[in-house]
């Protein structure tokens, strides 16, 4: 199902003896625009602590509590390794964390998503000495909302949040909102039709016109975001559809 990420933001993580902390934030890649981890604050369990866990340990929202469950003990999350939940995250420092729970990486997965646990085995020494860099893609929701909107003839509007399909935590869409332009009014965009993103200047490049944004199917965030929308979404836009 498609979810607001504002939504889930704040929902409180459930392990399997207990809550522990609540959703802070979420790291996702730029290429392909999948979460790639969750960032948890610990709150007042380990106050100021904050940790990472990735999408395959997550299992479905319960919308009515307010909660995320994870297959992961309390111990296993208190006993992590620390780490900077700051961008850049050093590769080393992701390999301690994918170490410590028996994650394979997810930069030695097969695309599109994250594989499940399993034991990283001979791989450890490997990955030591060739993974060392921060990944370049890594990139954090928190920072990327309210960057500005720059369509192919002008600036019209700035990312408000993020669509994302809580099957595969991939981000289906980017919310626009264009009340400095048109007051009021919000748009998806999918990040295929993202040109780029100006992580210097804080912008979002769209291959699309102001005036087919205008004209666009509107976006109610009191709705959700089902299939009929979406077709008359990919359809006004005459795009390929990724359901298809």
């Amino acid at each position: 199902m498609l979810r607001s990420i504002k939504e889930i933001k704040g929902y409180r993580i459930s392990a399997i003896d207990g809550n522990i902390g609540r959703v802070y934030d979420f790291f996702f890649d730029d290429e392909i625009w999948a979460i790639r981890y969750f960032v948890m604050d610990l709150g007042t369990w380990i106050p100021g602590r904050k940790v990472l866990l990735i999408p395959s340990v997550v299992g479905e929202p319960e919308w009515k509590t307010l909660t995320i469950p994870v297959s992961l003990s309390q111990d296993q999350i208190r006993n992590s390794p620390d780490m900077t939940t700051e961008l850049p995250v050093s590769r080393q420092e992701e390999i301690k964390l994918h170490e410590h729970y028996t994650w394979i990486p997810y930069w030695a997965a097969p695309p599109p998503g994250v594989a499940p646990p399993v034991d990283l085995g001979t791989d450890k020494e490997k990955n030591k000495k060739e993974l060392q860099r921060a990944d370049p893609h890594l990139r954090s929701i928190r920072e990327v909302t309210g960057y500005h909107i720059q369509a192919s003839d002008g600036e019209i509007g700035h990312v408000e949040e993020f669509i994302v399909d809580d099957t595969d935590w991939f981000i289906r869409y980017m919310v626009i909102d264009t009340k400095n332009w048109l007051p009021g009014r919000k748009v998806l965009v999918s990040p295929g039709w993202i040109d780029n993103i100006s992580w210097r200047d804080s912008k979002v490049f769209i291959d699309l016109t102001r005036n087919m944004i205008k004209k666009s199917p509107e976006y109610d965030p009191s709705a959700p975001v089902n299939r009929e929308y979406e077709e008359r979404l990919y359809d006004f836009y005459g795009r390929p559809k990724y359901w298809k």
